[in-house]
């Protein structure tokens, strides 16, 4: 099998990973790692047996080139899940990538919302509707916004719902998220989110007629399934139609809201373990950061207290 060539090999380890049901776009980034990646590859690889140690270090210096640390780091974890892949079907006997490098990423920083009023502002601004729309739909449009602030999703996560992804009795309501890495997950969920989730799917009957469980459960305003770009758009909307747009840090829209309920689970008391599961964190340091950067903002408020500014005049 070794003579098999690499774009069937690399066609064999995507439809593996298919059945894990990873978002569409976790295998997209496979597929344009592994084969990016090989691209730069000199002498051009023709079988996996081409790929040795000293060609594998010179494709990824090339890529990492003119790529950030977290792209490089990104690329090499999907090569090395393509040769662990590989090693267990025995296809080739060893993972060469333990002598490629792996850049050191930076640690997360978590950007949440600022503004201690900020969520409350933004929810209670979106849920009016707003008559400069063509087609205001209010409550679809805090639902989106609740998913994340009360519930952690990530964009991702959102796309992959479908209407009987919230289940449960009352008082027992929770969502079914299929999380990073095909990593699924039950978040409960309060009545709050609840009821907001009904007040959506009623509006959504009155449009379009009766929703199935298995119908995505949020959809852009002609009843087609909400894609990517049209729910980054819609959060975009949202925090100009509230007039928040500059309590959002740079470069974080949507991933601001998850950071937001996860810094204020960290404020109310949550610990690490319990932040990892409900978002879904493969590592335990992601979710501690969290915590990390509340006792920061805790100690900056001891520090600014005038009282401490006096006593360190004393000595």
């Amino acid at each position: 099998m070794q003579h098999v060539s690499m774009a069937e090999l690399i066609d064999e380890f995507l439809a593996a990973r298919a059945t894990r049901k990873p978002s569409v776009h976790t295998l997209s980034a496979y597929r344009r790692d592994l084969h990016l990646v090989l691209r730069l590859a000199e002498p051009a690889p023709v079988t996996v047996s081409d790929l040795s140690p000293r060609v594998l270090r010179g494709a990824f210096a090339r890529f990492a080139a003119t790529r950030s640390p977290a792209s490089v780091s990104r690329a090499w974890s999907s090569w090395n899940a393509f040769f662990t892949f590989l090693v267990t079907e025995q296809v080739i006997p060893g993972n060469p990538m333990s002598a490629v490098d792996k850049p050191r990423t930076t640690a997360l920083v978590p950007k949440p919302l600022r503004g201690e009023d900020t969520p409350e502002l933004l929810l209670r601004a979106v849920s009016t509707a707003d008559d400069s729309q063509r087609d205001p739909w209010p409550e679809r449009d805090v639902v989106v916004l609740a998913l994340a602030l009360c519930a952690g999703l990530r964009l991702s996560e959102m796309l992959a719902l479908r209407v009987g992804s919230v289940s449960g009795r009352a008082g027992e309501r929770r969502v079914e998220v299929a999380g990073k890495g095909g990593r699924p997950r039950m978040v409960p969920i309060e009545p709050g989110l609840d009821a907001a989730v009904g007040r959506y799917l009623d509006s959504r009957r009155v449009r379009f007629g009766r929703v199935g469980a298995t119908a995505p459960l949020l959809v852009d305003r002609r009843g087609a399934a909400l894609q990517r770009g049209g729910l980054q758009y819609l959060v975009r909307s949202c925090y100009r139609r509230a007039g928040v747009g500059d309590r959002v840090p740079r470069g974080a829209q949507l991933h601001a809201l998850r950071h937001t309920f996860a810094t204020r689970l960290a404020e109310d008391g949550a610990n690490a373990s319990e932040i990892m599961r409900l978002l879904g964190h493969a590592s335990l340091a992601t979710s501690q950061s969290y915590i990390e950067v509340t006792a920061e903002q805790q100690r900056a408020a001891v520090q600014a207290n005038r009282t401490n500014r006096v006593l360190s005049e004393l000595g």
